[in-house]
Parts: C-alpha cells; structure tokens; sequence
C-alpha cells in the first residue's frame, strides 16, 4: 500500500429483523437510501469530494441466488463505473446477513458457500485490490446470536460462539479464495473497537469478560492464542478442540490492515447485572492502542460519523475534527496508520434503533443529505483531504 486512503462508504446493511406483527423483514439500506435508483449519481459525489477510495459492498442477498449461483446485473453496472471514476472500493462482501436459502449465521455449511461467492466474484473483477470479506464480525454476531436483534434473532452463549465460529471461518476462507487469484490482494478487515469500564468493583468480573469477548473474532481471524478463561468459555459453548485449532493454524494476518470503526457509543459503562449504556471516555486513540498493541498490524480508521441535524451541525465537524487529530497522533506515536473513512456517503435510515425499527428516520450522519446536497461535514471532509493531501504524500504523515 503507497498511498494514504482517503475513503467514505456506501451503507449497505442488509440483516433481516422480525417486525412488530413477527413478521420477517429485509432491511435494505441501498433501498432506503434510493441507492439502487441513484447509484450513478452517488458515486459521482465520490468523485466530486475528491475521493478515490470507497468502502463499497454489493448486496450479497441479492447476488448469491444459490450454490454455484449468481446475479452479477447491478453489480457489473456499479463497478464498471467504479473503474471509470477510478475510484478504488474496498469491496464489502458480506454486511449484516445472508441470503434467505443459506438462512442465517448458524448454518455450518455459510462458511463454505461463502469462500465460493468470493471466489467467484474475485475472478469476475480481478481489478479490486481491497477487501472487507465480512464486515464487523463481532458486531454481526452480537446482534444476531447474543442480542437477539438481527437475523437468527437469538440470546445465548452457544449461539454466540456457533455464529462467531462461522463467521470468522467464513472470513478466512473468502480471504484465502481471493489470494488464491490475487496474491496481491489486501484485507482491510473493519471491526468495531469497543471497551466496557465496570461502574463499581462488582462489574469488574463482567467487564473483564466483555473486554475479552470484544476482541473475539479478530484473534480467532488473526491466529491470535486466547486466554485460558476464554478457552474455557468456548469449549463450554460449542467450540470443539479441533475447530479452534483451525483458527490457530490458518490466521491470515500476512495480508490484513486492521480496521477501526469507532462511534461515541462504542465505549460502555457496566453494571454488576450486566446492563450496559453507551458513555465515550477514552477516545479514538486510547482503544486503537490497544488493538494495535495486541495484533501490531498497519491500521486504518475504517467507520466514523456523529449527527449533523438541525442545530447540530457543528457536532459532525467537531467530532470530523476529533478523530482526525486521534490518528494523527497515533501516527505520529508510531502506530503505522493507512487510511480514514468518514462513513458513510448518504445519510443513513433507522439506524437510530439499531435498523431493528422500520421507521424510515432519517440519521443525519451523512457527507450528503438523502437529497444530495452536501452537509457542512461533507465539505469540512473535502477541505481536511485537501489540506492534507500532500502531508500524507511527501510529509511526516506519508506512509513510506
């Protein structure tokens, strides 16, 4: 990598939720947005910021019809432009669920049937350098096994570690099927960075566990040799001896840039129950540290946004302002990092309830308003690339 990456995102959640009548339903944020109907337009306001790196995902719902089947229609669109405007993606593969016919993160056989999508969509667009094969593993998993809100849709231990399992598994092997076609590929594996700080000496032992469990997927992906107490809590949930040794014996960090996404809810206060609330206190920089410490991978900023809403406009410049200045300092303290996102593009919907509330809110998070004119963050954005464009080129900040 010999270039400093400017990038935003195109959100493309797809989980499914159970609605208030319990019916199933498919929340499609490309569809809310109306990126299906705009997307030309959209990656033209890519262009137009002066970015050229977009993390970017086809929806895989869509696209995987079925084993050895696939719909590459709006896909081969998208990406043709995307060329065109050479812009790069970071290609997104897998965001928040799965197509209805492979049902959800507890089926064993996802992991396979995903390294084949991979596979397949590597060699329809060897071009793309940059991968996200699943994007916030821990996060997916949370959601969908442990917090009963996505998906699955359930809460317990087991399911927990069946669906991480599964998912880490199916990360490994899409990375494995890209560089079996290109060698030169890099994963710039997004996860959220989340801490959990006990209230009171009661929550300590919780916490503890908590901060363990954030890393999860991350150690099994990087081949990373747990804790003994974590090993115990995952041979006591389902993880056999010989599904664990696969994580230890197939780690893909060779060709990994760590990815941090990192929100003001991302920190937790814990209470000796188990009930959390979101409370940021130690900031971007604190708690990159302590992932980079722990996997001493390059690092990229790969999600961050605050609200820009009515007379809040300076919160989302503020909080532009505040994680820039984090990474900064970080890369200057000698944390080898690559890149910053400011996620996403288009301003996001119903993500206030975590996508489990089909509302239609609008989340003023966005670079540019549903309607497509810029946000003051968006230009605050194009002004921070321009200014220091050629610092992370030829300055202190470059990467060489």
């Amino acid at each position: 990598m010999r270039q400093f990456l400017f990038a935003t995102g195109i959100e493309n959640s797809y989980p499914v939720i159970k609605l208030s009548d319990g019916r199933p339903h498919r929340v499609d944020e490309l569809e809310k947005t109306d990126h299906y109907r705009r997307w030309k337009e959209d990656l033209q306001l890519v262009h137009d910021l002066g970015i050229r790196v977009l993390r970017y995902g086809p929806p895989y719902y869509k696209v995987h019809l079925g084993p050895g089947r696939y719909d590459w229609s709006f896909t081969d669109e998208v990406f043709a432009e995307l060329k065109r405007l050479r812009i790069s993606p970071i290609v997104d593969l897998c965001h928040f669920g799965v197509p209805d016919w492979i049902e959800n993160f507890q089926n064993p056989e996802f992991p396979h049937m995903f390294g084949n999508y991979a596979a397949a969509f590597a060699r329809r667009y060897p071009w793309v350098d940059y991968y996200t094969p699943v994007n916030e593993m821990y996060v997916t998993a949370n959601f969908s096994a442990r917090k009963g809100m996505w998906n699955e849709r359930l809460s317990s231990d087991l399911a927990f570690v069946t669906a991480t399992k599964h998912i880490v598994k199916a990360n490994i092997l899409a990375t494995e099927a890209i560089c079996a076609f290109r060698k030169d590929a890099v994963f710039i594996q997004s996860e959220s960075s989340e801490y959990f700080h006990p209230i009171d000496p009661g929550a300590m032992r919780i916490a503890s566990h908590l901060n363990e469990l954030r890393f999860l997927a991350l150690d099994l992906n990087y081949g990373y040799d747990v804790r003994g107490t974590m090993l115990e809590y995952l041979l006591d949930h389902g993880m056999t001896r010989e599904e664990y040794h696969f994580f230890l014996d197939r780690n893909v960090k060779a060709v990994c840039v760590m990815g941090n996404d990192y929100y003001a809810t991302n920190e937790h206060i814990v209470y000796p129950d188990g009930q959390t609330y979101a409370c940021e206190m130690f900031g971007y920089y604190v708690i990159t540290r302590q992932y980079y410490d722990r996997y001493r991978l390059p690092v990229m900023h790969t999600e961050t946004n605050n609200r820009e809403d009515g007379g809040f406009e300076k919160d989302a410049r503020t909080w532009l302002q505040q994680q820039w200045a984090n990474l900064v300092r970080l890369k200057l303290d000698g944390v080898p990092i690559v890149g910053f996102t400011w996620y996403s593009l288009l301003d996001q919907v119903d993500w206030d309830s975590l996508l489990i509330a089909n509302n239609g809110k609008v989340n003023h998070f966005g670079l540019y308003g549903l309607d497509r004119q810029i946000r003051p963050v968006g230009e605050a954005y194009r002004e921070l690339i321009k200014t220091w464009d050629k610092e992370t080129k030829t300055g202190m900040l470059c990467l060489n």
